[in-house]
């Protein structure tokens, strides 16, 4: 029996997404999100932290979000976790990223136009073409 693996997100980029190409030619951006979590706390006080996590973006999706997001977009991600690993300095470093599936563009269109003058009507949603 296989695991089950989804992540569902909503929240800010932090970053200008950029669009790179693999030695293959396949299109990726690793965007940053913020997702934002409040609550009251016993006292009643009112409580904010702020979990910033990478989205990992392939092919057409890749492409679709760097046309359509700019830094402070509101997006709704849809993917799985991922552990990244890699060396730096000697040192073994691991990070968890989501590979996002499914990406739902939150902003409204105006909200949208003002930022990008390229950006489609409505709220569209940009699927990846071969989930990985």
């Amino acid at each position: 029996m296989s695991g089950f693996n989804r992540v569902i997100l909503s929240g800010n980029l932090t970053r200008q997404p950029e669009l790179r190409y693999t030695a293959k030619g396949t299109a990726t951006t690793t965007a940053g999100l913020a997702v934002n979590r409040r609550w009251r706390d016993d006292s009643g006080a009112d409580k904010e932290e702020v979990t910033f996590v990478d989205v990992q973006c392939w092919g057409k999706l890749a492409e679709n979000v760097c046309q359509y997001l700019n830094k402070g977009s509101r997006a709704l991600v849809e993917g799985r976790l991922k552990l990244d690993s890699w060396e730096e300095e000697g040192q073994k470093r691991q990070k968890l990223i989501v590979v996002a599936e499914t990406v739902q563009f939150l902003d409204s269109a105006s909200t949208s136009a003002g930022r990008n003058q390229n950006a489609p009507q409505g709220k569209p949603r940009a699927h990846a073409p071969n989930p990985i």
